[in-house]
């Protein structure tokens, strides 16, 4: 059996991700295990002077411009979107600190991807997060 990667078109995260101008949303599933890996970032403040015709980059939380998050799918949800009630726990890089590094953005969305891929065929399952403390 492999592991089927499936990546979505929507945030899989974050209250204000429509305001994110990067998100990426991966399904991991493998067996009957279904994660979702989320990144956003780039958000755009929408009360700066100036918007819309000037944007201005805020950030969405403690000094990051980028997170990654992961989380058990819902598996009552046709779209097998996150729960986020459900929070993963993983060893790659979470959050960049600059605005506008969408390329270092991507590569982290891809670590925890294949970090994941990697776990969710063992028998050892993540730890799950009642809260990450941002």
């Amino acid at each position: 059996m492999e592991v089927k990667i499936t990546e979505r078109g929507w945030a899989g995260h974050f209250i204000c991700s429509d305001r994110c101008l990067f998100h990426r949303n991966t399904l991991i599933e493998y067996a009957n295990k279904k994660w979702v890996v989320s990144t956003v970032g780039n958000m755009v403040d929408i009360h700066a002077y100036g918007y819309p015709d000037k944007v201005i980059i805020d950030t969405i939380g403690y000094e990051r411009y980028f997170e990654t998050m992961a989380f058990e799918a819902d598996s009552n949800d046709k779209f097998l979107d996150a729960d986020v009630s459900k929070q993963l726990d993983f060893d790659s890089e979470w959050s960049i600190s600059e605005p506008w590094k969408e390329k270092e953005a991507n590569d982290m969305h891809e670590a925890v991807i294949k970090e994941l891929s990697i776990k969710i065929q063992s028998q050892t399952i993540p730890l799950t997060c009642p809260y990450n403390g941002y």
